[in-house]
């Protein structure tokens, strides 16, 4: 899975792909409009952070690449690349139980704090891995 050189694109089935973890210095793109949702991307070797209409989304570190990500009712999925191992935070729903599941398999069970945050640690062995984090 190739980094995302234009920092964030939509596809054509409604998910984004941003994030670009070769760049040895920050790179950003702001106001990109895709499905009615405005998004931002700050992107580089150290980090990689997504907001959507002003709202925070996605961080890794170290910085990452991430293709196909969406935002379902349920959850979120998304392919993620980095150069070594990452930590994931995302945004979800306050005090809830997600499944993760990385490469298809269930890793664990993790419930949101207050604030609807949730951090996972994802292995990446110099390969791209799949991510779904699912509502229980």
């Amino acid at each position: 899975m190739p980094v995302v050189k234009e920092l964030l694109r939509g596809e054509k089935n409604g998910a984004i792909s941003f994030g670009d973890y070769t760049l040895a210095e920050k790179a950003k793109l702001d106001n990109f409009e895709h499905g009615g949702d405005v998004y931002k991307v700050k992107t580089f070797y150290e980090i990689t952070k997504l907001e959507k209409n002003g709202l925070f989304v996605y961080e890794s570190v170290p910085g990452s690449a991430v293709t196909e990500f969406a935002e379902t009712e349920d959850g979120v999925r998304f392919q993620v690349e980095s150069g070594q191992d990452v930590q994931i935070t995302l945004e979800l729903e306050e005090s809830t139980e997600y499944g993760i599941y990385v490469n298809g398999t269930q890793v664990g069970m993790m419930e949101t704090n207050r604030s609807g945050k949730l951090s996972i640690s994802v292995e990446l062995d110099g390969k791209a891995a799949s991510v779904k984090v699912m509502r229980r």
